[in-house]
């Protein structure tokens, strides 16, 4: 190789966000990057410039919530996210000006507010959330955190009534003049009747649905209930969303680009069960989900989720309902169903994907204080669930049993090929 060529490998390389680099590294022609690298913030929290007017909403302009199904008979109680039909979820792809959408929090379906918590979280416009359900974790208390942050973010960990007990337990708790419940910087957030059976699908309320819960929000930024933050959040906003013009800021999965691959790893590492999962691929496919390639026009499909950037814009807004619709009726899994939300809405959704390394600088990883585990994932066969009902959860995953308004009995699923033993 050529002085010259040698030359404009590097430079593709440098240029991590270019289609070049991301071509060579689908190939394998890029050394892999290091676990860390430093995430290019700027110095001073002080001198960080908040913009003074929201981005305007152009495409959705208007978004509201469906709160109450019409009458049916397939289903005795209120759904927290609805008993969506498939002609209702097509619909909800296609955008318009004034939307009107399911989103969860339908009426007496559960994810029940404390009024204290709610009422609090009324003057809250920049937020830090995190949430720890069925009493996983503890909270980890946020470093690196400037003053001017500390006065502007609400830290709020989003808990069901298992970790509060737990947390309550196990950490020192203080209780402020109005009954806020709080663990150093986070105040507790107890989120009361969960809407599903199982733990996971429940975290992903608050994950996904940080719009719904707390409304005044004008930005956001999640972590997982397992992470403590090592970034002031400010820092965070002016890197990944003001700096760049960007409302949606996510962080590229370290091993997969592919999502059919990311579902054949999570069949293989047993994380739901493989039948159903396989079923949503299936579906995915048939509505025209293609695998990952260089010529698409986002660096992956596949998301590391456990911190999420975003503006709160309606159109933003509009994207973390559809993708809570898929995690309400398909399964928990919702790396799965990240890039099939923008593949259906066409590009319009813009969104920031940085590179794995800067994600891995943000946050110390903690361990979890027990492994999770539930009766699905070992399920092998569709048979032993129509054998043994017990086995289905009964509030969740119900796109996986309505039955498909097309044959997908001729659905072949793409063959996939490990890039990443790890993966």
């Amino acid at each position: 190789m050529s002085i010259f060529h040698r030359f404009l490998f590097s430079a593709a390389v440098c240029n991590r966000e270019g289609k070049v680099f991301i071509m060579l590294d689908s190939m394998g022609f890029v050394p892999r990057s290091p676990h860390r690298c430093s995430v290019p913030v700027v110095d001073d929290p002080d001198a960080v410039v908040i913009p003074k007017a929201k981005t305007p909403d152009t495409i959705v302009r208007n978004l509201t919530f469906i709160v109450e199904d019409e009458e049916t008979d397939s289903v005795s109680t209120p759904l927290f996210g609805g008993n969506i039909s498939w002609a209702q979820r097509e619909d909800s792809f296609k955008l318009k000006p004034i939307m009107k959408v399911h989103c969860g929090f339908m009426r007496n379906g559960g994810g029940d507010m404390d009024p204290k918590d709610t009422e609090y979280a009324k003057k809250c416009r920049f937020v830090v959330a995190s949430g720890i359900f069925d009493g996983y974790d503890t909270p980890h208390q946020p470093s690196n955190i400037s003053d001017r942050s500390q006065k502007i973010f609400c830290f709020l960990m989003v808990v069901d009534e298992k970790s509060f007990d737990f947390i309550k337990k196990n950490v020192s708790v203080s209780v402020d003049t109005d009954g806020g419940h709080w663990v150093g910087i986070w105040r507790l957030v107890l989120l009361k009747h969960q809407p599903y059976d199982e733990p996971r699908r429940n975290g992903k309320v608050p994950k996904i649905l940080v719009h719904r819960l707390f409304p005044e929000a004008q930005y956001s930024i999640w972590i997982d209930g397992k992470m403590e933050l090592i970034v002031d959040p400010l820092l965070m906003l002016e890197r990944y969303l003001w700096r760049g013009k960007h409302t949606y800021a996510i962080a590229q999965h370290k091993h997969h680009r592919n999502v059919f691959e990311e579902a054949d790893a999570n069949k293989r590492r047993k994380r739901y069960a493989r039948p159903l999962i396989d079923l949503q691929m299936k579906i995915y496919r048939y509505e025209g989900m293609e695998p990952w390639s260089p010529l698409k026009s986002t660096p992956s499909d596949v998301p590391e989720g456990a911190i999420i950037i975003r503006e709160h814009t309606a159109l933003n807004n509009l994207f973390s309902c559809l993708w809570f619709n898929e995690v309400h009726l398909f399964t928990p899994r919702d790396q799965l169903s990240f890039g099939y939300v923008v593949y259906r809405l066409k590009n319009k959704f813009k969104f920031y994907m940085f590179p794995n390394c800067e994600y891995n600088a943000q946050f110390v990883l903690h361990p979890h204080t027990r492994e999770h585990s539930s009766k699905v994932e070992w399920v092998k066969s569709l048979s032993e669930f129509k054998s043994n009902s017990d086995l289905r959860e009964s509030r969740g995953g119900f796109g996986l049993w309505t039955p498909y308004p097309a044959d997908l009995t001729k659905v072949v699923l793409p063959t996939v090929v490990r890039t990443s033993k790890a993966g």
